[in-house]
């Protein structure tokens, strides 16, 4: 690698801009109460649709972003993150009815889009013989993120400990985003970038694409829908699906995310005992038993079934693009900002039917046990994943490309 790049400080900007993307995810947890009925009057559908963007406008920078890190460099796709990250907040901070609260959400979820399509191939680049160990460590600041989120906004609005008005809290809740916002874009200044992997390798964009055709790739893009549906879709609307639960949803969030964080931080050793293929069934399998739990239980069982659930949704996100990174490693950029970009346009699916099945007076129990049955679909794809394609992939591949 070249001498004048230095990984430490590119990989600690690309974890801090990524804290921006999750504190927005846990802002709007709050925001979803404070432009609801009770507030400036929004229903849940409309709310669905207008924080929609948050996760369709990050599948949309993803996937044009994605190809476009190979021909215009990181850089400048970062830079676009750091703009559309500032116009975002603000758009927000000064939102009072659904238009506003729709485009300030939709540059935002471009900012947090374009920073994965830059960051998640710069560190399987930084790191080529960590990538799971290193996207997990990344990803640790998603979670990492919300927790820091979830408890800036329980004390900035439940708590209000700065006694203003409650407009003034959200506000200043939204403001403080503007600090790891400064921060990742002065360590991103000036700094130059590696050559992706795929440009590194040699391998032609025809071939990027045509990777994208790729059996495994396509069967994993399915799972790709249902396993980010699950995570988010689930800790966006937590404040709904909990608030007859006798707990404090933002809480919940936090101890779920918690968990999230510090099993990411140790991925290294787990992916060694378990392969990719293992972590991501045993992430259905705790998802699933999450869900049902966090559906039947009331008070301080909510938060043992908000820890089941952080334990399932942990290896999620970055082991799927892991898998991919390692396994269709001619993808590129690409592969990883469609599986990215899929997994954000189907919680911007599922976030408006939750919408929908709240406003229908359909308790948050219900709709926590119609959730459940995504990762229990996941349970039966990772089984035939781990049991029968991963070993019948190995067998018919090679020695020496396997090494």
């Amino acid at each position: 690698m070249n001498e004048k790049i230095n990984p430490n400080r590119l990989f600690l900007a690309s974890c801090l801009a990524l804290v921006v993307t999750s504190m927005t995810f846990a802002f709007r947890a709050k925001l979803n109460v404070v432009f609801g009925a009770d507030g400036y009057g929004l229903s849940e559908k409309d709310m669905g649709l207008a924080f929609g963007p948050a996760f369709w406008g990050f599948t949309l920078a993803m996937v044009i972003g994605g190809p476009l890190v190979d021909a215009l460099g990181m850089r400048r796709i970062l830079f676009g993150a750091f703009i559309m990250h500032a116009i975002g907040i603000v758009v927000t901070i000064f939102a009072t009815e659904f238009y506003t609260l729709f485009f300030g959400t939709l540059a935002i979820g471009l900012g947090n889009g374009l920073v994965e399509a830059a960051c998640n191939p710069l560190v399987a680049t930084l790191y080529p013989d960590e990538k799971t160990k290193m996207l997990n460590r990344f990803h640790v600041w998603f979670p990492g993120g919300i927790v820091i989120g979830s408890l800036v906004a329980y004390f900035l609005v439940d708590l209000n400990i700065l006694n203003v008005g409650e407009n003034i809290s959200w506000q200043i809740m939204l403001g403080t985003l503007f600090i790891p916002l400064v921060i990742y874009g002065f360590l991103f200044l000036g700094q130059e970038m590696p050559k992706t992997e795929r440009v590194s390798m040699g391998v032609s964009t025809g071939d990027m694409w045509s990777s994208l055709a790729n059996p495994l790739f396509l069967f994993m893009a399915v799972c790709m829908l249902l396993t980010a549906s699950t995570e988010l879709g689930t800790n966006q609307n937590i404040e709904a699906l909990l608030k007859e639960a006798e707990a404090k949803p933002l809480l919940a969030l936090a101890l779920t995310s918690g968990v999230m964080a510090l099993g990411r931080a140790f991925a290294g050793p787990i992916a060694h005992r378990l392969s990719t293929s293992g972590m991501l069934l045993f992430s259905a399998v705790f998802s699933t038993l999450g869900l049902i739990g966090l559906s039947m239980a009331t008070g301080n069982m909510v938060y043992a079934a908000a820890i089941v659930f952080g334990v399932g949704i942990t290896f999620f996100w970055p082991t799927m693009l892991s898998f991919v990174s390692e396994e269709i490693p001619k993808s590129g950029a690409l592969g990883l900002s469609v599986m990215g970009g899929l997994g954000m346009f189907a919680t911007s699916l599922v976030l408006p039917i939750m919408g929908v099945f709240l406003d229908e007076n359909m308790s948050g129990a219900q709709v926590l046990q119609r959730m459940a049955f995504l990762p229990a679909v996941l349970i039966v794809a990772f089984l035939l994943l781990h049991f029968v394609i991963m070993p019948g992939r190995k067998k018919n591949t090679p020695e020496k490309e396997l090494v």
